[in-house]
């Protein structure tokens, strides 16, 4: 029986995500605002949670409906067969969000909804009684315009949650939407990437676990790990398979800079704790002082945005010496994050593609500026 699933992305993403799922044999594909849907098996949760590079979680869908009245959410949820996934001594939660609904109190649905459930599972396995010893589940009410959609997280933490990263400076690039500027630029495993604010390394360690075929989700923990449904043994093929597929004979060429002395060495850290020190070259350097290592490389970076008081010129001067290295370097492509909305004019250049997407709660915006194509014989 094909299970319904749901991986969340952020908004800007969902085209990103639905190409990783085609890449990953998955079928039934269809996107909407911040999620695309597909059909599977439990092996399948599991190669999702371990493949997927740029979603943030993945849940199974458990059930649709219209609902306007609590009575009408708490006899939906019921009718809907929470014992196929819940055991008996399982232990759940309730996480809940509504926008533009007549159900607008979160609490009181979430609480409608955790009623809802126990009482099917009391109906299902005949007991008023549940030890809650068992694994845990978290389900999730979301109302989106009175329209209801409950589902069961299969991931835990986020995503995003690689287990390379063991400490984050002040504004961290998600490894998630780090993977996704990396997918949506031109590079390739035989081409040069430079990242000139590097901060703890997340975009040149994304492209080298990239490059080598190592799974995103390889050194964490998952929360359906401990379900009966899916078992031990599916979780324990998936990650021998993860291994296997390992492709440590590639050596892409990667640079990694900051100005921070105290990043570099974070980000030396955490590539040599995601089995990628080999292949990328970090340094301690100020963006102006970049020199550019051969030709048709591609730039792909998340600077300094200046959203603190203070840092305003100091950007835009940043963003203009980059300009300017870039002008003196035709052969490179940039690809570039931000929030500010003159980028362009400072950089010298209008951008070749522009995409809205989030980093975090700010609304930026992606550059791609494309240079040339390389030679055959490169």
């Amino acid at each position: 029986m094909s299970i319904n699933l749901i991986a969340t992305t952020t908004f800007g993403l969902e085209a990103v995500v639905k190409r990783e799922c085609q890449a990953l044999g998955f079928e039934n594909i269809k996107t909407s605002d911040g999620k695309v849907e597909f059909t599977g098996t439990e092996a399948d949760i599991v190669k999702a949670n371990m493949w997927l590079r740029c979603a943030g979680r993945v849940w199974v869908k458990m059930g649709t409906f219209k609902a306007v009245t609590f009575t009408e959410l708490f006899d939906q949820t019921k009718a809907l067969p929470w014992a196929d996934w819940i055991p008996e001594d399982g232990k759940f939660t309730v996480v809940g969000k509504s926008v533009k609904s007549t159900l607008f109190s979160v609490s009181d649905c979430q609480a409608i909804v955790k009623k809802a459930v126990v009482e099917k599972l009391k109906q299902t396995y005949h007991t008023d009684w549940f030890d809650e010893t068992g694994a845990s589940y978290t389900i999730q009410v979301g109302i989106l315009k009175d329209v209801v959609t409950l589902a069961i997280d299969t991931s835990g933490s986020g995503l995003h949650m690689r287990g390379y990263r063991a400490n984050a400076l002040d504004a961290p690039l998600k490894e998630t939407l780090a993977s996704a500027m990396i997918q949506l630029s031109y590079w390739r495993k035989n081409r040069i990437l430079l990242d000139p604010f590097c901060g703890s390394g997340t975009i040149p360690i994304e492209a080298a676990m990239i490059a080598r075929n190592i799974a995103p989700g390889i050194h964490r923990k998952f929360a359906s790990e401990e379900w009966e449904r899916i078992g031990k043994d599916l979780w324990k093929k998936a990650r021998v398979e993860a291994y296997q597929a390992i492709n440590y004979d590639v050596m892409p060429e990667i640079y990694g800079s900051d100005i921070d002395p105290d990043a570099i060495e974070l980000a030396k850290a955490n590539a040599e704790k995601a089995g990628v020190d080999d292949c990328i070259t970090f340094e301690v350097k100020p963006c102006q002082e970049i020199v550019l290592p051969g030709k048709y490389g591609v730039m792909i970076t998340n600077p300094p945005y200046g959203e603190r008081i203070g840092e305003l010129k100091e950007v835009e001067n940043m963003y203009r010496a980059l300009g300017g290295i870039m002008k003196e370097n035709p052969t490179w492509s940039t690809y570039l994050i931000t929030s500010m909305e003159y980028f362009e004019s400072l950089f010298g250049r209008k951008a070749d593609r522009k995409r809205k997407l989030f980093n975090g709660h700010i609304k930026t915006d992606y550059y791609q500026f494309e240079g040339p194509r390389p030679p055959k014989d490169l």
